[in-house]
C-alpha cells in the first residue's frame, strides 16, 4: 500500500488539520525519494556528511530513528513518559551530537566540553537515548529498559548526579534555560582566568513552547541578551503543542521577535531538515550574540495517527501505534535493539570530542605551574590555603571592637575579606546591591564588554538570578552567591529547591528578614518564610545573631560542597553578643549555649537572629529575680539536627521550661519546645511602622519573655 508523507496524514488534529500548522506547511513539507524496507525514507544524508570520521552509508534518518525507537520502547515499557518531544526533536539532536557537540563519554567531566542542557526535561528519553547511543558507559541498555523505575539512572526527568552527561536537573519548565545562562556566564569567567586553550566552548540548550511561556525564560533571555553571551545557543523545539492542545489555545507570542528584541541572533529552520539545521548551528557559532534557532518540528514524528497532536505529548503510544510507527519509519529491529552498523556510527560521533579532549590535555601541560595548580584546586573544589586565618582575624577584630551592626552590614564586611581570600566567589544582587550589601569593595562588575568580573547586576530578576547561580555552580570552579530581600524567596523558590535537590554550593543572601525591616510593611515583611525554607530538605538556613555569627555562618556556607546555604540577615542593627575570643566556630553545631546561668537553670531561652539579644536581656532580668535561665543561640536548625542526642539535650535543657523567641511564625518550633514549651513571635502578617514599635505591638519584647517564664514555671 502506498505510504503518505508524515506531514500529510489525515488523522484528526494531525499536522495538516490544525490551522496553525497549515501556516507552517511550506516549512515542513518533505519530498520522499525512495522506500527502504517497509517504510518511507526521506532525503538520505550519509554519516559521511555528518561526521568525517566514517564513510558508512547509514543515513541521517536511520540515525535519528534510533532515538525514536528507543523512546517509543522505553516509554511503552514504563507505561509512563513523554514520547512526543524526543521523537519530534530527534533530527535536530542527531545533527547536534554527530556534527557539532564536543563531548567525551570516557571523560564526561572534562572542563572544556560543550554543555548540553535539556530544559524540556519531560523529554528525558531524548537525553538518555543520546547518552546510550554515543557510548556513555553508565547509560546501558538495561538503564533504558528501566526508564522511570526505582533506583534507575533514567528518572522521569533528568537528575544531575544520576549519570554522567546529565548536566543539570530539569523538569520544572524554564529552569534549564536559566541554568544555561549561568553556564555560559561561567564559561566566560573561567575563560578570562585561564585563557582560550583551557576554556572556550559552547553551551547548547533545548527549550520548548512551555519553557518559553514560563516567566523565568523572560528573565534568562533578557539577561543573556544584555550580556551578549555569544557562546550560548538555544535550540527551540517549535512544535506548537502543549498538554492542553495546540499552543494557539493559550499563546500567540512571536518568539523569534521576542528574542530579537532582547538582542539575540535568531534563525528559523525546518527541524526535520539536517542540512538546514547544520547550517543554522554553524551560523550561530559565528555570531557575536547569543543565538536562538527556532526548529519547526512535528511532535511525535513518525507516529502515524498521533504525531502533531497533544495525544503524543505525555502518554505511551500504545502497541498498535508503535507497530504502525515502526512500519512508517522502516524500523525492523526488535524492541530495545539498535542495529550494530547504526550503533557503530553513533559511537564514532564521540571521536571528535575525544580528539578535542586529547588536544586540551596537551595544552594543559603548557599552562604555567601556578595556573595549573589553581585550576586543579578549583576543579577539586578545594578552598585556598590560609583563608580561615583571614576570617579568624576579622572575627578577633570584632570581638575586640564589639560593633553594633545590622547583620546585612556585617555580611558586607565579611565579603570584603572573604572574596579576597576565596577568589572563586562570584556575587550579585537582584537590583538590591546597596540593601543586600553583596558587593565587596574590590568587586568588579560583569559587563557585556568585560565578562571577567566577579559581580553580577542581575536586575529585578530574582528567579533568573537563582537559576543562573545554579548554572554557575554546576559548571564548576566558581562559588556563586546572590542577594535579594528574604520575602522574595517566593520569587526564586523553584530554583532554590533545585539547588538543594542537585546538592549545589550556592549561597543565598536574604536580607530584611523580619518585621524588623519596619515601614515597608507586611508586603515586604517575611513571617512564614523561615518555616517555609526550613521545610526544604538539604539546605542550611542560617540566621546569625551578630557580626561574629555572621562571619562563622559565611565560613560554613562556603565549606558546604553538597548543600546550598541561605543567610537570613537583618535590616536593623543588633548589638555584639560574642565578646570573648575563641578559635571554635560555635555556629558549626547549629545551636549552642551562648550564655549559661549561675547554678541550675530553670528555663532555657531559645532564639535566633535579631531576637537573641532580647533573650540575653531577659536572662539578666530573670537573674535579678532569682530565676536562673540559659540562653541558646540557634543560628542553623539543620546543623543542630546533625548533632548527637546528648549534645542536643545538653543545649535544650532536658528538665527546663523552654521558651522560643523568633520574629516569625511558630511552625516547626514544636520539635524543640515539646508539649510544655512556649513561643513568642508572630501569629499573623506584619504591619507598617518603625521596627521598635512593631516589636512592641506584636509582643516580641524582653518584658514578655520575662512574663512568659514567670507565668509558666
Amino acid at each position: 500500500m502506498k505510504k503518505t508523507p508524515f506531514f500529510a496524514n489525515k488523522a484528526k488534529n494531525s499536522i495538516d488539520e490544525s490551522p496553525l500548522n497549515k501556516a507552517f506547511y511550506p516549512l515542513i513539507q518533505r519530498k520522499p525519494i525512495k522506500k527502504k524496507g517497509k517504510g518511507l525514507h526521506m532525503t538520505a544524508v550519509t554519516s559521511e556528511n555528518l561526521d568525517p570520521t566514517t564513510n558508512s552509508q547509514v543515513s541521517h534518518e536511520e540515525m535519528a530513528n534510533c532515538i525514536r525507537a528507543l523512546v517509543m520502547d522505553a516509554v511503552q515499557k514504563a507505561n509512563s513518559g513523554h514520547p512526543g518531544m524526543p521523537m519530534g526533536f530527534a533530527d535536530v539532536a542527531t545533527v547536534l551530537f554527530t556534527k557539532f557537540l564536543n563531548f567525551d563519554p570516557n571523560n564526561p567531566d572534562w572542563p572544556n566540553r560543550d554543555r548540553f542542557v535539556l530544559s524540556v526535561g519531560h523529554g528525558s528519553m531524548l537525553l538518555y537515548s543520546l547518552l546510550y547511543l554515543t557510548g556513555y558507559p553508565d547509560m546501558t541498555m538495561d538503564q533504558i529498559k528501566d526508564f522511570r523505575q526505582l533506583h534507575s539512572r533514567t528518572a522521569g526527568h533528568p537528575e544531575f548526579g544520576e549519570a554522567p552527561g546529565i548536566e543539570t536537573t530539569t523538569g520544572p519548565l524554564g529552569q534549564g534555560i536559566g541554568n544555561a545562562v549561568g553556564m555560559a556566564l561561567a564559561e566566560r569567567a573561567m575563560n578570562a582566568r585561564f585563557g582560550d586553550t583551557v576554556y572556550n566552548h559552547y553551551t547548547y540548550c533545548v527549550v520548548g513552547d512551555g519553557c518559553l511561556m514560563e516567566g523565568i525564560s523572560h528573565e534568562a533571555v533578557s539577561m543573556a541578551g544584555h550580556l551578549q553571551l555569544s557562546k550560548l545557543i538555544v535550540l527551540f523545539d517549535d512544535n506548537h503543542i502543549t498538554i492542553d492542545g495546540p499552543t494557539d489555545l493559550s499563546v500567540s507570542d512571536d518568539q523569534c521577535k521576542r528574542f530579537e528584541a532582547s538582542g539575540w541572533h535568531v534563525q528559523q529552520v525546518d527541524g526535520h531538515n539536517p542540512e538546514e539545521i547544520a547550517a543554522a548551528i554553524k551560523a550561530a557559532q559565528k555570531s557575536d550574540k547569543p543565538s536562538m534557532i527556532a526548529c519547526r518540528t512535528i511532535i511525535g514524528y513518525g507516529a502515524p495517527t498521533k504525531q502533531g497532536t497533544s495525544g503524543v505529548h505525555g502518554a505511551p503510544l500504545g502497541e498498535e501505534e508503535i507497530a504502525a510507527a515502526r512500519e512508517q519509519l522502516g524500523w525492523t529491529a526488535p524492541p530495545f535493539e539498535i542495529p550494530q552498523d547504526y550503533l557503530a556510527v553513533w559511537r564514532q560521533s564521540a571521536q571528535r570530542g575525544q580528539e578535542a579532549f586529547a588536544a586540551w590535555q596537551q595544552e594543559l601541560q603548557n599552562l604555567p605551574a601556578d595556573k595549573k595548580q589553581e585550576l586543579d584546586r578549583l576543579i577539586q573544589q578545594k578552598l585556598p590555603e590560609g583563608w580561615k586565618d583571614k576570617m579568624q582575624a576579622l572575627i578577633d577584630q570584632w570581638v575586640e571592637e564589639k560593633p553594633k551592626l545590622a547583620t546585612r552590614a556585617s555580611s558586607g564586611k565579611v565579603l570584603d575579606v572573604l572574596t579576597q581570600a576565596v577568589p572563586e566567589l562570584v556575587g550579585g544582587s537582584a537590583d538590591l546591591t546597596g540593601s543586600n550589601n553583596t558587593k565587596a569593595k574590590d568587586a568588579q562588575a560583569v559587563k557585556s564588554d568585560n565578562l571577567s568580573g566577579n559581580y553580577m547586576y542581575y536586575g529585578v530578576r530574582e528567579h533568573g538570578m537563582a537559576a543562573a547561580m545554579n548554572g554557575v555552580a554546576l559548571y564548576g570552579g566558581l562559588i556563586p552567591f546572590g542577594g535579594t530581600f528574604f520575602v522574595f524567596t517566593d520569587y526564586c523558590r523553584p530554583a532554590i529547591r533545585l539547588s538543594a535537590l542537585m546538592k549545589q554550593r550556592v549561597v543565598y543572601v536574604m536580607t530584611h528578614d523580619s518585621i524588623g525591616l519596619g515601614e515597608d510593611g507586611p508586603t515586604h515583611q517575611p513571617v512564614e518564610h523561615l518555616a517555609a525554607m526550613r521545610a526544604m530538605p538539604n539546605i542550611n538556613i542560617f540566621r546569625p545573631a551578630d557580626a561574629v555569627e555572621v562571619a562563622e555562618c559565611w565560613m560554613l556556607a562556603v565549606e558546604q560542597k553538597e548543600t546550598p546555604s541561605m543567610l537570613c540577615l537583618t535590616r536593623q542593627g543588633v548589638p555584639a553578643l560574642r565578646t570573648e575570643k575563641s578559635s571554635e566556630n560555635k555556629c558549626a553545631k547549629g545551636a549552642y549555649i551562648l550564655k549559661a546561668c549561675e547554678g541550675v537553670p530553670k528555663a532555657t531561652l531559645l532564639a535566633t537572629g535579631s531576637e537573641v539579644h532580647l533573650a540575653l536581656e531577659a536572662q539578666t532580668k530573670l537573674a535579678e529575680d532569682g530565676i536562673p535561665v540559659n540562653v541558646v543561640s540557634m543560628p542553623c536548625w539543620e546543623l543542630f539536627e546533625q548533632q548527637d542526642a546528648d549534645y542536643k539535650n545538653s543545649v535544650l535543657g532536658e528538665k527546663t521550661l523552654r521558651v522560643a523567641i523568633e520574629a516569625g511564625l511558630e511552625f516547626g518550633w514544636d520539635r524543640y519546645l515539646g508539649q510544655s514549651g512556649h513561643f513568642i513571635g508572630m501569629e499573623s502578617f506584619g504591619a507598617s511602622a518603625p521596627a521598635n514599635q512593631l516589636y512592641e505591638y506584636f509582643g516580641i519584647t524582653t518584658d514578655n519573655i520575662v512574663k512568659t517564664v514567670k507565668d509558666n514555671l
